[in-house]
C-alpha cells in the first residue's frame, strides 16, 4: 500500500509529460511551418514565427472554433491545456534569458564607435519622437481603457496612468537590432553606407531602449516611490559596473584559458559553468527589480568582443533556443492576444492610432533626419523604413509591461499588431523604395529580390 501515492504520483507526472509534449510538438512544428511559408514570400522568418504564435491563440483558433460550433474550445484546451500555463511561462522565460545573452553577445560596439553625425541625428530622432507620441497618445486612450490584474487580486485595478505613459513611450522607440541585422544579411546590403548609417543608428536607439525599459520597469516596481526607485536605479548601475570592472575581466581570463584548451571550441565543463554564470547573472537583475532577462544581456554585451567565443556559443546555442524556445514564447504571447478585447469601435480607432504614431515617429522621424542629414529623400525613406522594424525586441518590451501590470489586455493586442505592421511593412517598403539608391544593385542580386513588388 505505501506504494501507491508513488505509483500515483508517476502516473500523474506522465500524463502531464505527454500533455506538454503535445503542446510542444505543435508549437515547434507550426512556427517552422509559417517561418517557412512567410520566407517564401520574402519575409523574414521571424515574421513568420509571430503570426504563428497569434494563429494558434484565441484570435484565429479560438475563432475557428467558435464558427465551426465548438464554443466550449474543446480543440485549443486539448492542445493548449490551460493547466500547464504556468509551466510554459517558465519556459518561456528561460528561452528569453538565454536569447537576450545571444542578443547581448551578438552587440556590435563597433557600429557605436563608427557612428558618425548622420547616425546619432537619426538614433536621436527615432528615440525622442516616437517616445512622445506615445506619452501623448497614452494620455489620450488611458480615459477609454479597462483595468488590469494585479499579482495576487482577482478584481481589475485602474491602469496607472505614469507607468502606462512611461511604457507606451517605451514600446515606440525600440528598433530591433537583431531582425534589423538578419534583414540586412538577407538583402544583401550590410556592407553599403545607408545600411552601416542605419544599423549604427539603431545600436544606439537598442542600447537606449533597454537602458528606458529598465528604469522604467524600476519605477514601476517601485511604485513610483522616489527612495525605492533610485535605489533600484544605483543598484542597476553598480551591478553594470561590477560587470564591466570585476567580472568581464575574469570571464576573459577564463574564456581564453578555455578556448585555447579545447582547440577554439567548448567543452561540456566550459557550457557548464556559462550557464551557471548568465542564470547568476538573470538572478541578480531579477533579485534588483528589473527582471532577470537584463542580466543576461548584460553578460552577453561584456563579453560581445571575444570573436571567437562568440562564434562558438552561437554555434552551440543558436539553433536550441531559435528552433525550441522562441517558437513557445512567440505562442505564449500569441495566446495572452486576445481580438475580443477590442470590443468597440473606439478601440479599434485606438488600435489605429497607436500603429499610424509608431509608424510616423520612428519612419518619418528617422526618415526625416537622415535628410537633415544630407541623405536624398529616397536614401532617407529607406533609413525610416529600417529604423521602423520592431520584431522581437517589441514582443518582448510587451511582455514586460503586460507582467508588471501596467497595460491591459486590450493594450497588449493593440500593441503585438503594431509589432507585426511595422515589422512586416519593411521588406515591402525597402523594394519599392530602394530604386536608384545604393540598395537597389545589392537587393536584387539577393533572393530577396526575385519577389517582385512594383515601384512607384
Amino acid at each position: 500500500m505505501s506504494y501507491l501515492p508513488l505509483a500515483a504520483a508517476m502516473q500523474h507526472s506522465e500524463v502531464l509529460l505527454v500533455a506538454v509534449l503535445i503542446q510542444l510538438g505543435v508549437i515547434i512544428g507550426v512556427a517552422r511551418l509559417f517561418g517557412i511559408l512567410f520566407r517564401k514570400f520574402g519575409q523574414p522568418v521571424v515574421v513568420g514565427e509571430i503570426v504563428a504564435g497569434v494563429t494558434l491563440g484565441p484570435s484565429v483558433f479560438g475563432k475557428l472554433e467558435v464558427l465551426l460550433g465548438y464554443t466550449n474550445h474543446r480543440f485549443s484546451h486539448a492542445i493548449f491545456d490551460p493547466a500547464l500555463s504556468e509551466i510554459f511561462t517558465v519556459l518561456a522565460e528561460l528561452g528569453l534569458v538565454l536569447l537576450l545573452f545571444l542578443v547581448g553577445l551578438e552587440f556590435d560596439f563597433s557600429h557605436l564607435k563608427r557612428s558618425h553625425k548622420s547616425a546619432l541625428g537619426i538614433s536621436s530622432m527615432g528615440v525622442i519622437l516616437p517616445f512622445g507620441l506615445g506619452w501623448l497618445l497614452a494620455h489620450g486612450i488611458h480615459p477609454y481603457l479597462e483595468g488590469v490584474h494585479k499579482e495576487g487580486s482577482e478584481a481589475l485595478v485602474p491602469v496607472d496612468l505614469h507607468g502606462f505613459a512611461l511604457f507606451m513611450g517605451t514600446a515606440m522607440a525600440i528598433t530591433a537590432l537583431p531582425v534589423l541585422g538578419r534583414m540586412m544579411l538577407e538583402f544583401n546590403i550590410t556592407r553599403t553606407r545607408l545600411a552601416t548609417i542605419t544599423i549604427s543608428a539603431a545600436a544606439v536607439d537598442d542600447a537606449t531602449g533597454w537602458i528606458l525599459l529598465a528604469a522604467v520597469s524600476a519605477m514601476v516596481r517601485s511604485q513610483f516611490q522616489i527612495m525605492e526607485t533610485l535605489q533600484m536605479i544605483g543598484l542597476t548601475i553598480g551591478f553594470v559596473l561590477a560587470m564591466l570592472f570585476i567580472v568581464r575581466p575574469i570571464m576573459v581570463r577564463w574564456i581564453r584559458w578555455s578556448m585555447k584548451r579545447h582547440d577554439g571550441g567548448l567543452g561540456l565543463n566550459a557550457m557548464t559553468i556559462l550557464l551557471i554564470v548568465i542564470f547568476l547573472c538573470s538572478m541578480a537583475t531579477s533579485t534588483i527589480g528589473i527582471f532577470a532577462i537584463f542580466g543576461a544581456f548584460v553578460l552577453g554585451a561584456v563579453l560581445s568582443d571575444q570573436g571567437v567565443f562568440r562564434e562558438a556559443v552561437t554555434r552551440e546555442l543558436r539553433s536550441f533556443v531559435t528552433v525550441f524556445f522562441l517558437p513557445i514564447f512567440f505562442t505564449y504571447t500569441g495566446l495572452r492576444t486576445d481580438i475580443d478585447t477590442l470590443n468597440s469601435g473606439m478601440l479599434w480607432m485606438i488600435a489605429g492610432a497607436v500603429i499610424a504614431a509608431a509608424v510616423l515617429g520612428k519612419f518619418g522621424g528617422c526618415a526625416i533626419a537622415a535628410r537633415v542629414s544630407g541623405n536624398a529623400w529616397r536614401e532617407s525613406l529607406c533609413v525610416g523604413a529600417m529604423m521602423n522594424t520592431r520584431g522581437l525586441m517589441e514582443l518582448i518590451v510587451i511582455n514586460v509591461g503586460y507582467n508588471l501590470g501596467i497595460i491591459p489586455r486590450s493594450v497588449f493586442c493593440m500593441l503585438v499588431f503594431m509589432a507585426l505592421v511595422t515589422t512586416f511593412m519593411t521588406t515591402p517598403l525597402l523594394k519599392v523604395l530602394k530604386r536608384g539608391t545604393e540598395l537597389d544593385e545589392p537587393m536584387e542580386k539577393s533572393r530577396f529580390g526575385r519577389v517582385r513588388v512594383k515601384a512607384s
